[in-house]
């Protein structure tokens, strides 16, 4: 089968995203493309950078498929604009992929916010790809928040957090400066505060950033595998492939 050409593609993602009404609800998937050496640089103490790629794929395709499962919320990539082309053939047309404007995370969330709300949503969540094992229950809860709160955030043990959604955009809510440090959900909260929104919490949860995370990822998987089908796969195979190197050198 050939490719679709890019009319095509983005005539199929405007169907996709105009086809779940949900009143107005949209998950929106922060994400860029998967390329050896630029993407989750930090699990190099423990993987190749082709591994960690062959790792970040799977977690996209899960996480695709966590926001598909969503009855009435329509799903979308928000992504690097150098980015864009490459993620709208990996999906092939599946969901709507939106290039953002300016450089850096904060200039992705302010872009989720402003160009989702032009297009008449008005509960829009923002989630990352890394927590691909997330629970469905945990973003149906975000959503139902933000019938009674201006923003809502699920927030991670580092002081962070994996998801933040909104009902309309609010420019400033995102500080550049504090993005992927242990102050990033307490300077949200302190802006959010200023610019007089009411903010709602849901559970914490983590994302894979480091090694040890990626361990505690993989216990879980072995015992739920279909939290996240495609992770949990590359997990087994790559555990199955280290016991039988270990095991080829002779050592019990």
């Amino acid at each position: 089968m050939f490719p679709k050409r890019r009319d095509e593609l983005m005539e199929s993602e405007s169907a996709n995203l105009r086809g779940a009404e949900a009143g107005g609800c949209i998950l929106a998937i922060m994400a860029k493309a998967v390329r050896p050496g630029a993407v989750k640089t930090r699990l190099a103490a423990c993987l190749s950078p082709d591994a960690v790629a062959g790792l970040c794929r799977c977690f996209l395709e899960d996480t695709i498929a966590l926001a598909q499962s969503l009855d009435g919320v329509a799903a979308a990539i928000m992504c690097p604009a150098a980015d864009a082309e490459e993620l709208r053939r990996a999906v092939n047309g599946k969901m709507q992929v939106v290039a953002q404007d300016g450089i850096g995370l904060a200039a992705a969330l302010e872009s989720v916010f402003r160009s989702f709300s032009s297009q008449g949503r008005s509960r829009i969540i923002a989630f990352n790809s890394d927590t691909p094992h997330l629970p469905a229950a945990a973003l149906r809860q975000a959503f139902d928040a933000l019938r009674s709160c201006d923003v809502v955030v699920g927030p991670t043990h580092d002081g962070g957090y994996y998801l933040v959604g909104a009902t309309a955009a609010h420019p400033g809510l995102f500080a550049a400066s504090a993005m992927g440090t242990a102050s990033a959900l307490d300077m949200l909260r302190l802006r959010a505060r200023e610019l007089g929104l009411k903010v709602r919490a849901v559970d914490e949860f983590y994302d894979i950033d480091v090694p040890a995370d990626l361990t505690r990822l993989a216990a879980e998987l072995r015992l739920a595998p279909e939290r996240a089908p495609r992770t949990a796969a590359w997990l087994r195979e790559r555990e199955l492939a280290a016991a039988q190197s270990h095991s080829g050198t002779g050592q019990a």
